[in-house]
């Protein structure tokens, strides 16, 4: 068990002197409103933190959240001992928050190709996203984009990795779902810490859902009192294999819609009108053969959400050539540790991280994108 950091016990005034510090070096492009919106919000999750271990111990707490919170400590434990990640003192404490969701988050892209706009931060480098603790708040930035010619979308989040720069807590916001999910959701945000590569959030996204499904996976078929035939081992890696599927699906659809983008014979008014037809196809696709094959997972937010390019490139970051992750995975024999230290060796020379992962062959059918047990 990793010791608690000393800004847990710092003063009111020190904790506010270093969350300053951290908005204004992620800041500098954003606006001093938002920064000081950002501070606000930050300081009362930093403030509001709580030793794991006590509320585990204490038995006025909700079962169900100490519950979770167990599995969260095992988790960050399994993180650290089977896979190798460099945990530091992350999700050694929790937060209670007075609302359902963390923080909304703001994506916007042109209406005639898939590249997003983008916000730069020191460390992190270009971020195709911006987060706003305040509904109104994001919702006025949407407006502004739309207002710009921006494809816009604004979605909720439960939870987030400062890449170890605080003692991040767990918030309640992220034990709304089963244990699978929170397990998933921990090891996920703790594979940020464990590679991250500045201006390359496709990459990173996208490695830390398969990290996140794969560990979970692997977490519940093998740990003590659970095993392969439990039904947490079951569904774990049922939604590791849909999370496949929707990635696959979607990389066919992004295929089909770049071939319109990259024309260059057509003007950006064309290439917008032009994509509504593959956009309406591509549901299609998804309701008569995605739905039906996926087991446990139904990524409903997908479908019943205005679909558009920032839409698509919302989804699209966090599953990027999943089914190339797996196959990678299982070149090294199922190991995910030995797989998460070779990608991390192999990134350090390449100027695009995705070319340390093979491409698979494509497949003719996303409902045949994983082989079921």
């Amino acid at each position: 068990m990793s010791t608690y950091p000393k800004i847990v016990r710092r003063n009111s005034r020190g904790l506010f002197a270093a969350a300053a510090l951290a908005l204004v070096a992620g800041c500098t492009a954003c606006s001093p409103l938002y920064v000081v919106r950002a501070g606000i919000a930050e300081i009362g999750i930093l403030r509001g933190r709580q030793p794991i271990h006590e509320i585990l111990n204490d038995t006025t707490v909700n079962p169900d959240t100490r519950s979770k919170l167990a599995y969260v400590v095992d988790a960050r434990r399994f993180a650290a001992e089977d896979l190798g990640i460099d945990v530091g003192d992350s999700y050694t404490m929790f937060t209670q928050l007075d609302r359902d969701t963390l923080a909304m988050v703001v994506t916007a892209a042109w209406p005639d190709r898939l590249v997003p706009k983008t916000w730069w931060f020191p460390i992190v480098g270009q971020v195709p996203y911006k987060g706003h603790f305040s509904l109104q708040s994001a919702l006025e930035e949407e407006a502004s984009l739309a207002n710009e010619g921006y494809d816009t979308w604004v979605r909720p989040t439960s939870a987030f990795s400062t890449l170890g720069w605080f003692n991040d807590p767990v918030l309640s916001t992220a034990l709304k779902t089963d244990e699978v999910e929170v397990v998933t959701t921990v090891i996920h945000e703790l594979a940020h810490q464990h590679l991250f590569l500045p201006g390359q959030v496709e990459f990173n996204e996208s490695f830390a859902t398969f990290v996140g499904r794969a560990g979970a996976a692997s977490y519940f078929c093998t740990r003590e009192g659970s095993g392969p035939q439990s039904i947490k081992c079951h569904r774990a890696l049922a939604r590791w294999r849909d999370s496949q599927v929707f990635s696959s699906y979607l990389d066919g659809l992004v295929n089909r819609l770049e071939a319109v983008y990259d024309d260059p014979e057509l003007t950006p008014e064309q290439k917008a009108t032009e994509r509504l037809p593959i956009i309406a196809s591509g549901l299609q696709e998804f309701d008569e053969q995605v739905a039906p094959a996926l087991e446990s997972l139904t990524f409903a937010g997908f479908r019943h959400e205005k679909v558009n390019n920032a839409t698509l490139l919302s989804y699209i970051r966090y599953y990027k050539r999943l089914l190339d992750f797996n196959t990678f995975l299982e070149s090294h024999e199922g190991d995910l540790a030995q797989a998460l230290s070779d990608i991390k060796e192999r990134v350090r020379d390449a100027s695009d991280a995705f070319d340390v992962i093979p491409h698979t062959r494509p497949l003719e059918s996303s409902t045949k994108a994983v082989p079921r047990d």
